[in-house]
């Protein structure tokens, strides 16, 4: 048997816990032995009862004085309780709740160690259900994930017997890297992290492994960005950018002309652009992406951008055909309702040229639609979009140049993750005269006040939006948007024309009742965050978010860029309940600051990585063990230790490498797998 080894083949897992294995994400050795533990509990190192600090789990050394007294409190409810002696400082009372089998298993005047929170005051402690073991039992215990079936001492086994079987794993740190940076070979390493001898081993240990990650995911990333840099034909020799922004009935920002000008010396390079604009709601990538679509029809290429919704779409084909407007640059919409004629009319003016900007959602990556000299696509939104369907819009023309663009604020260190195989260009200065929201926390007792606000807005003309977070079952102190639209309705808006609009609607169904938003038919739009990413509705100027705790930071401000786009004051108002510190923190955050990318360094500090998106974008490796706050100086030492080795070997095609190589196509997959 080998690390390649299914965990059902373990002694003691079987078919049926190997299934519960299976929901960890784990189906072979080696995936056991990669199941890095969440923390541990320390028992290396016990303390006296007067140590023992309150509220804390801990490890206490202790004599039991005598045998466990069963006490009946109730029907179903049986209270054990003894007490121990550490013989310095004083006595421990110990209570196990309903578990005669534990309270029969220590021995009066023996020495153990209990592990748990410690509760009391200082002049007497108590422990309730600790885990027991003997006095010699003195090691760092690891703590795994749990799932339905599977205990963390389940797992603890079933990784100690994973370990006769992983003779054959073969390391991918090539040994100039070890011995560069220091770093333990790699059994060692997994021993330590699930074992360790002490907690610097273990810090060892885990140095090591996340070095590996990133190290592979550096390797990857840099194989990706390769691939992406090869030769093009789609050469843009003249710059036509600053004649379009002097056409321009307003003046750029210096941060749009920065970025339009990065943008526009890469096509004018031998190989194809790969640009990520990042720019908050309403910093103007429109008018950038204007400006190389400009710059493609003018050197004789067409150009396509494609929006995630249909209203987006139509939106991005008004604000194109405006900015382009008299420059001579044609611009086609087509989505997935346009009429069947209008579909083929607008695919043969794209085919005989007669089209140089097309603008549109999935409906542009059908077979059906060809270019006849596609010189730039244009993503918007990119993270909705996975890496597969950029590439296929991208096979419609030989090469083209990749501009994709997002209005999530990513921290700079996270893009360079997220989106790896792109260079980053930020948008970080706002048009003048853009009137910052106005954000108030409050709690659900100023609700009323709340609708009476929206109820002034919506009599002087203006449109407004209530957000509902989505609402798992089982969580019936929330009320889901549908009922709550009724309830609004029926109630304080029934004078009102309200709207609904949520997930499980189906697109056409969404986009039908966004467009009557937009129309203004709709006064007051009751949503769960699918309108996140919406239609820019200017006369929208009220927004309530019911719940807002139950949101992250970046996503309270993408909800917020829904409002504030026109000439009116607008307001947003968070309802919350809530008291733990870290929710206030958000709340505060949001009060204070309106710099999108201010809010995604504090979200990523609050909520770390994992779950930094909604939807992450498709194609690139989950992170198992580094932590993209934490670990920003390995993230450095990767990058510098990736470079000679793919510079030297680019394939990774050394046998020496081969390590290497399969750890990196295992990471990434398809993605990687497909260009050896």
């Amino acid at each position: 048997m080998s690390v390649t080894t299914g965990i059902q083949f373990i002694k003691g897992v079987g078919p049926q816990r190997a299934e519960q294995f299976g929901r960890l994400g784990v189906a072979t050795v080696e995936d056991l032995v990669r199941l890095y533990p969440r923390a541990y509990a320390d028992w290396s190192a016990p303390l006296t009862v007067s140590q023992a600090p309150l509220g804390e789990p801990c490890c206490i050394k202790a004599r039991l004085l005598a045998p466990f007294a069963e006490h009946r409190v109730r029907k179903g409810l049986t209270l054990y309780k003894a007490n121990a002696d550490d013989g310095k400082s004083g006595l421990l009372q110990i209570t196990l709740f309903n578990n005669r089998y534990l309270a029969q298993k220590p021995q009066a005047g023996e020495e153990y160690l209990f592990y748990g929170r410690t509760a009391g005051n200082l002049l007497r402690k108590e422990m309730a259900s600790p885990e027991i073991e003997p006095a010699s039992f003195a090691k760092i215990r690891p703590i795994y994930r749990q799932t339905e079936g599977l205990s963390s001492r389940v797992i603890e086994g079933a990784v100690q017997k994973a370990f006769a079987l992983t003779q054959d794993l073969r390391d991918p740190l090539p040994q100039t890297v070890l011995e560069a940076y220091g770093l333990m070979p790699l059994e060692q390493a997994l021993r330590q992290i699930h074992f360790p001898d002490s907690m610097e081993t273990m810090e060892a240990a885990r140095r090591r492994l996340v070095f590996e990650e990133l190290f592979l995911l550096q390797a990857g990333l840099s194989q990706l960005k390769a691939r992406s840099r090869g030769e093009t034909s789609c050469l843009f020799s003249q710059d036509t950018t600053r004649d379009f922004a002097a056409r321009l009935p307003f003046s750029l920002t210096g941060a749009q002309r920065r970025v339009i000008a990065e943008c526009a010396a890469d096509l004018q390079k031998g190989r194809p652009m790969n640009r990520l604009v990042q720019g908050d709601v309403g910093s103007g990538k429109t008018a950038v992406a204007a400006a190389l679509c400009h710059m493609a029809a003018a050197n004789g290429f067409q150009a396509a951008m494609m929006a995630p919704t249909e209203i987006l779409a139509e939106q991005h084909y008004r604000s194109l055909s405006g900015l382009l407007k008299g420059t001579g640059v044609t611009v086609g919409l087509l989505t997935g309702s346009a009429a069947k004629a209008e579909k083929e009319r607008v695919k043969a003016a794209l085919l005989a040229g007669d089209i140089q900007l097309l603008v549109g959602t999935h409906a542009l990556l059908q077979e059906t639609v060809a270019f006849r000299r596609l010189g730039l696509v244009v993503t918007d939104e990119q993270h909705r979009f996975g890496v597969g369907q950029r590439a296929a819009l991208a096979a419609k023309g030989d090469n083209p140049h990749m501009l994709v663009m997002s209005a999530t604020p990513i921290p700079r260190t996270l893009a360079l993750i997220i989106y790896g195989d792109l260079d980053v260009s930020v948008i970080d200065e706002l048009p003048p005269g853009r009137q910052p929201v106005e954000t108030y926390a409050v709690s659900t007792k100023l609700r009323q006040r709340a609708y009476g606000y929206i109820q002034k807005h919506l009599d002087e003309g203006r449109q407004g939006y209530v957000v509902c977070p989505l609402v798992e079952e089982g969580e019936t102190e929330l009320i889901p948007a549908a009922q709550y639209a009724e309830k609004l309705q029926k109630g304080p808006f029934r004078d009102y024309r309200v709207g609904l609009l949520h997930g499980r609607m189906k697109p056409a169904e969404k986009e039908a009742v966004m467009r009557r938003f937009s129309h203004g038919e709709i006064q007051l739009l009751v949503s769960t965050t699918v309108v996140e990413v919406g239609v820019d509705v200017p006369n929208a100027v009220i927004m309530v978010v019911e719940n807002a705790e139950r949101f992250g930071l970046s996503q309270l401000h993408q909800l917020r860029g829904r409002i504030g786009r026109g000439e009116h004051q607008s307001t947003c108002i968070l309802i919350s309940d809530a008291r733990n510190p870290e929710a206030l923190r958000r709340l505060k955050v949001m009060r204070d600051t309106a710099d999108g990318f201010q809010i995604a360094d504090e979200d990523l500090r609050l909520r770390g990585p994992g779950d930094f998106f909604g939807s992450r974008q498709h194609g690139l490796p989950d992170l198992k063990i580094a932590d993209m706050m934490e670990d920003m100086e390995v993230l450095r030492q990767t990058q510098r230790a990736v470079r000679p080795i793919l510079e030297a070997d680019p394939s990774l095609l050394n046998p020496a490498h081969a390590p290497l190589k399969a750890a990196v196509e295992r990471l990434f997959g398809e993605s990687i797998a497909s260009m050896n």
